[in-house]
């Protein structure tokens, strides 16, 4: 599978949060562009993580908080 180009996008920073970016990208020798596409990436995949648990506890019965907190109590949890 060929590897397609990067594409340019726009995208505007907080000051503060460029300025660590910029420092981190000297520090590491990686562009702000590869460490944004991992932060970006990253976050994307935790995010299809939350997604597919979710999916897969779909089917389980639901339980009231007032059930959920006897039981944590119950079980000697809180």
């Amino acid at each position: 599978m060929p590897t397609l180009p990067p594409k340019r996008a726009t995208v505007y920073l907080d000051p503060h949060l460029h300025k660590a970016l910029r420092i981190k990208s000297a520090e590491t020798e990686y562009s702000i562009s590869a460490l944004v596409n991992e932060a970006v990436a990253i976050s994307l995949a935790e995010d299809a993580e939350d997604i597919a648990a979710f999916k897969e506890r779909a089917r389980e019965p639901l339980i009231s908080f007032e059930d959920a907190l006897k039981d944590l109590k119950r079980h000697g949890k809180i």
